[in-house]
């Protein structure tokens, strides 16, 4: 391990605060300044705050979209720029909410553009809104665009040949999963509780034709705490990322299933979302020269949202975390079961 850290590139701006619901709603601008306040605490390996180099957002192109989501989702969030309401119970629309989500993706894009172009191998992007629920044709669940699709499309464009997303938020991606369904070349890995919003995430689902395999879901019972997650990544997660050998390791980095959390039911602690991020890391040594971007989805009680982004930061940097392991949990064994038909190597 190296005794200094290694560059992280940050795309965290004002402009994402941006994006402003009318009345309370949990995805709210103060997630920004509590997601970036845990990157500004974050230490590295001697104490010293880190160091980070930031970037600045810029509007994801219609072509860049276009990789990922239809032209009629395109052309319906066109008919909500400069309006206010909700496009479903969860999801609303500020007036400057659909610009802000361009320049969600298009930072997320560039800061992944700037990874593979040599200028740090590891990145941040705390960006609102979140991207994960949002379909190749339908906005949802907080999310309007797909941030972490729009970037690994990026990235399989400029000539990468398997991208990884893994997905910890504590709703599943449903989102990431209709893009990428039968794709081969982006494989998809989720933790998430079940049953839970969006109903989607069970152990069956896997892709279809030659993407069929290339979705690994790993639903958890709710109240699973951080042995379980460790069980999960140990036994499935990361076997199936070294199997799949990914050019490129990106990360919907969701801290909704802390134990503060008031969306979710879960029970991870910081230390556990740093601990994931070091196994990811890990997973990106090995196999992507160390290439590695995380981007905010969930998290929506703001001291876990600052802790869990330094912790995961921290891990970026060269931190060591330990936390508890439970290899037996009921629901990783059948999460083993249905992945080893696929992947042989799960499940040790």
């Amino acid at each position: 391990m190296s005794d200094s850290p290694r560059p992280i590139l940050l795309l965290s701006d004002p402009r994402f605060s941006a994006h402003k619901p009318v009345g309370h709603h949990p995805e709210r601008p103060e997630r920004r300044q509590a997601a970036e306040d845990g990157a500004r605490q974050a230490q590295d390996l001697h104490g010293n705050p880190l160091e980070y180099l930031t970037i600045p957002p810029r509007a994801a192109t219609d072509d860049e979209l276009l990789r990922v989501h239809t032209p009629a989702l395109l052309a319906n969030l066109q008919g909500w720029v400069g309006r206010t309401g909700n496009i479903d119970p969860d999801t609303y629309v500020g007036a400057e909410s659909v610009a802000v989500a361009r320049d969600a993706v298009g930072g997320t894009i560039d800061l992944v553009s700037r990874i593979l172009d040599g200028e740090a191998k590891q990145g941040l992007a705390l960006v609102r809104p979140p991207g994960h629920h949002a379909e190749r044709n339908r906005s949802m669940g907080f999310c309007l665009v797909n941030n972490v699709a729009a970037a690994a499309a990026a990235a399989r464009a400029r000539g990468l040949a398997r991208v990884a997303i893994v997905d910890f938020d504590v709703h599943h991606g449903n989102g990431t999963q209709d893009i990428f369904w039968e794709d081969p070349t982006v494989l998809y890995v989720s933790t998430h509780q079940w049953p839970f919003y969006p109903s989607t995430g069970k152990r069956g689902e896997r892709g279809e034709g030659a993407g069929e395999g290339f979705t690994v879901n790993v639903p958890l019972d709710e109240g699973s705490d951080d042995a379980v997650y460790r069980g999960a990544f140990e036994r499935v997660v990361v076997p199936v990322l070294d199997a799949f050998a990914p050019n490129l390791v990106l990360v919907s980095a969701g801290y909704d299933a802390s134990m503060r959390d008031p969306l979710g039911q879960m029970r991870l602690s910081a230390e556990a979302f740093g601990w994931m991020t070091e196994q990811l890391k890990a997973v990106a040594d090995r196999h992507s020269d160390g290439r590695i971007a995380l981007a905010l989805e969930g998290g929506y009680d703001l001291p876990s949202l600052t802790s869990g982004v330094r912790a995961s930061a921290e891990a970026l940097a060269g931190k060591h975390f330990e936390i508890a392991q439970d290899l037996d949990a009921a629901t990783i064994g059948a999460a083993v079961g249905a992945a080893k038909r696929y992947w042989p190597v799960v499940g040790g």
